[in-house]
């Protein structure tokens, strides 16, 4: 398949008052055509501010301070404003976490996807808008969209105003779709639709996608590849069957112990002991360490590099080094060591 997106050593930081905050550290990964990746790992890895940095949606106070962006044959670290405005929407749009917020109140949800619509194809207009903006609501599964178009998003449940704002963001028919947390407002039920809606509309429309969450539990049913953050890094990456099945990094063991469906039979939840770290001054070392009860002393002093396990799985942790003791891990088939 072929490659919509490559990202190299990129580090994003926040310049505030209290000193630079080190959000995305040296993250490097790569998406292809009609592939969904999830990211996943607790708030404030810096997920969402790795996708808002490809998209160039950053504040003011935040900076790209290295690596590169390629979209195609398009390199975006260094676009401007104006260019990356002609970009959005249409080489990658976005489906934001709370559907109510992303919406005009006043505005009906026909009218909204029309704008959007417009803003991409500028030549439609009259009957011919309205048909597309029917065809994008029937595309995401809201039912007689000629009687619904004129409604607004108070009357509409949280599940079909998510729905609205994903017509929203394939007006344009981006490439790339980034779904940061798209389900987490929403309740069991109507987060397995919105999933397997996503799932359709990248086999229906060859739209890569990049699942943003934190919640390992809907890994299984959106993804094909997992890339785990900790501390502004990908500590994991692989197929969702590796880390499922094969996961290698401690943090990816935690994650996965401290899901309800691991749970069953024992009275409490597994937790991940400690916090994440304040990423004004990261850790040295391996920045899992003071939470990893299988840490080592290097841990402490040097940063694991990524250790190849398959081509497709890979895992920074010394555990995978040569010289390191043998462990069982507490979840999945596979030995580290």
């Amino acid at each position: 398949m072929a490659e919509v997106l490559k990202v190299e050593n990129l580090s994003v930081s926040f310049y505030t008052p209290g000193g630079e905050v080190q959000a995305v550290r040296n993250v490097s990964f790569s998406l292809e055509r009609g592939e969904v990746l999830a990211i996943v790992g607790e708030s404030g890895c810096g997920k969402s501010v790795l996708c808002r940095s490809i998209m160039g949606l950053l504040p003011r106070t935040a900076r790209v301070k290295s690596g590169s962006i390629t979209a195609g044959d398009l390199e975006i670290t260094g676009c401007r404003e104006r260019e990356l405005c002609r970009l959005r929407g249409k080489l990658f749009s976005m489906v934001f976490q709370d559907p109510m917020t992303a919406l005009d109140p006043t505005m009906t949800i026909g009218e909204q996807i029309a704008e959007a619509v417009r803003v991409h194809r500028r030549e439609l207009t009259g009957t011919a808008l309205r048909q597309r903006v029917a065809e994008l609501m029937a595309l995401v599964g809201i039912d007689r969209p000629e009687e619904r178009m004129g409604l607004y998003p108070h009357s509409f449940s949280g599940g079909m105003r998510q729905r609205s704002v994903l017509a929203i963001a394939l007006a344009g028919d981006p490439a790339i779709l980034f779904a940061d947390e798209p389900t987490t407002a929403l309740d069991v039920t109507i987060q397995a639709q919105i999933l397997d809606l996503l799932r359709d509309i990248q086999q229906k429309l060859g739209t890569a996608t990049v699942f943003v969450t934190h919640d390992l539990g809907v890994v299984a049913r959106a993804a094909d590849r997992v890339a785990v953050m900790y501390a502004g890094k990908i500590v994991e990456t692989g197929a969702v069957e590796e880390i499922f099945y094969d996961p290698r990094h401690p943090y990816t063991w935690g994650l996965l112990r401290s899901l309800p469906a691991l749970s069953r039979g024992r009275e409490e939840l597994y937790t991940i002991p400690g916090m994440p770290p304040t990423l004004l001054n990261p850790p040295r070392g391996d920045a899992f360490a003071c939470r990893n009860p299988y840490a080592l002393a290097i841990d402490y002093e040097e940063e694991p590099p990524m250790f190849r396990i398959t081509d497709t799985h890979f895992a920074a942790t010394w555990l995978l080094d040569e010289r390191a003791p043998r462990i069982d891990p507490p979840v999945g088939g596979g030995d580290c060591g």
